[in-house]
């Protein structure tokens, strides 16, 4: 394996990681914005409140994004592959 394959199969898989933890995590933290900021304000310290929305809305970005995350995952297989294949 040349220095510039494993470069650039490095830079997929770190392409591959932001694609799938990425959206998931983005909306963790804006959630969680928002929920702490709602507590803030509103000066209720429930520890559940911050754990149902996030799940809840994780769950529904995990859904929405499972295509891409499935034809990133799919790509990268591919052209782990073809780096077996042609040595």
């Amino acid at each position: 394996m040349t220095p510039a394959q494993l470069i650039s199969l490095t830079e997929s898989a770190l392409m591959l990681i932001l694609t799938v933890a990425g959206p998931l995590l983005l909306t963790s933290l804006i959630v969680g914005v928002f929920i702490g900021l709602l507590q803030a304000l509103t000066q209720i310290q429930e520890t559940t409140l911050t754990f149902v929305p996030k799940l809840v809305a994780m769950g529904l970005v995990f859904l929405l994004m499972l295509p891409t995350i499935g034809q990133a995952l799919g790509q990268f297989m591919s052209k782990i592959s073809d780096m077996i294949i042609h040595g």
